[in-house]
């Protein structure tokens, strides 16, 4: 009998900590399902991927853990979804504990803890930062870095 995994995820700015989870969700069973938010489902969020929908889930759809991808657009989805693909296992990262535990009459939830040191949202902090000003002066440093190399060689 196939044992189907069910996970969610915006997948935006994709990094490890992404391919982590879902290879540690294929673990779990023969067949891995991955919801990708949609753009529209992510403003419904209060969320903008800097990446559009449509690479994103080409990405995720490229890994080889991933089974199969499908695009999530709303919240009761996840309900739908876990039947129509007669899903055993429902899987999301530790940041959603308890959020899920709803779906423990359909299927086994777990939370997996999150890969430490990354995150999008700590990712997508650090790029704010970087003004028009400060993408002139860090391009004006590297070229005078460069320059220097090139009279150093």
């Amino acid at each position: 009998m196939t044992r189907t995994v069910l996970t969610y995820g915006t997948f935006d700015l994709f990094h490890i900590g992404h391919l982590n989870i879902l290879k540690r969700l294929k673990e779990q069973g023969d067949h891995l399902i991955v919801g990708v938010s949609t753009d529209e489902f992510n403003a419904v969020k209060g969320k903008k991927p800097i990446v559009p929908y449509d690479q994103r889930v080409e990405i995720v759809r490229s890994i080889c853990y991933v089974d199969e991808a499908i695009p999530e657009d709303n919240w009761g989805q996840k309900r739908e979804d876990i039947t129509k693909y007669d899903v055993n296992v429902f899987g999301i990262g530790d940041d959603w504990r308890g959020k899920f535990d709803d779906l423990e009459d359909k299927v086994d939830v777990i939370y997996l803890p999150r890969t430490s040191g990354i995150s999008t949202t700590e990712m997508k902090r650090v790029l704010s930062a970087f003004d028009e000003r400060h993408v002139s002066e860090l391009k004006r440093t590297l070229d005078s870095l460069s320059q220097i190399v090139k009279e150093l060689s």
